[in-house]
């Protein structure tokens, strides 16, 4: 066989988003209606102040490859943010995939939305079988080292955050079901409130001001300013015209 000198890179020779599997391999079932509602609200809320859109991923249920050492295994986060990498800003440049050893960063941050049936190893309470993949606690805690690490639990309104100190996840105390992300100036929290037509406690992005708005809240806010901006122009040339000036002939 025939060996390159020098030797080709990992990004030449590994497998591509192109060559692995983008949909739930040998696995039934897809996201259910709460669980695309929500990262909806994530991605549209949880906007980092110091990155641009062109420069990270918010991705929900998109395949995660982590190990090239075992190129076929991936978990698929219900939502995930990743930290100074292109966005596509072309269809043909969506991803299949996040390939961990092509983009070069791990996630910063990925949220678990707790099921009855994935609820212990989204908390690290299933020990890995002999032979089988690293569960999701593992991959995140052990593996791609995600600084951050969030799950909620919607049938028992529990909202718990894990933040890697070390080696381990610990613990982030809460207040008032929210924490605060100090390298992003964003905070997650727990949001009483209807979204898409869907009233219900959800996990919400805030900073400093309060709750981020979602694209619906900018536009409603964006019309509002221009219906007022309307009215006070509305009643200036009513004045005007009380003096017997003609409003059109004013130059702004």
């Amino acid at each position: 066989m025939y060996q390159h000198n020098p030797p080709l890179s990992p990004k030449e020779t590994m497998p591509t988003m192109y060559d692995l599997p983008s949909e739930l391999v040998g696995e039934s079932g897809l996201p259910d209606e709460f669980h695309c509602i929500q990262a909806d609200l994530l991605s549209e809320t949880c906007q980092p102040v110091n990155y641009s859109s062109e420069e990270m991923l918010l991705a929900s249920d998109l395949n995660l490859y982590y190990d090239p050492l075992h190129p076929g295994w991936y978990k698929r986060p219900d939502w995930y943010m990743v930290l100074g990498v292109a966005n596509a800003n072309q269809q043909e440049y969506l991803r299949l995939s996040y390939v961990v050893w092509q983009e070069g960063i791990a996630p910063f941050l990925v949220v678990e939305l707790l099921s009855p049936g994935t609820e212990q190893e989204d908390l690290g309470q299933t020990l890995r079988e002999v032979n089988k993949p690293p569960t999701k606690w593992e991959v995140y805690q052990n593996i791609l080292r995600i600084p951050y690490y969030v799950v909620y639990d919607r049938y028992e309104n529990n909202f718990r955050g894990f933040k890697l100190n070390g080696a381990r996840y610990e613990p982030i105390n809460l207040s008032e079901n929210r924490f605060w992300l100090e390298e992003i100036e964003v905070g997650l929290g727990l949001w009483q409130g209807s979204y898409q037509n869907t009233e219900g406690l959800w996990l919400r992005g805030y900073n400093a001001d309060g709750w981020l708005p979602t694209l619906t809240e900018r536009a409603e806010t964006e019309r509002q300013r221009a219906e007022n901006e309307r009215q006070r122009a509305d009643k200036l040339a009513e004045y005007l015209r009380s003096l017997g000036v003609d409003p059109d002939s004013v130059v702004n």
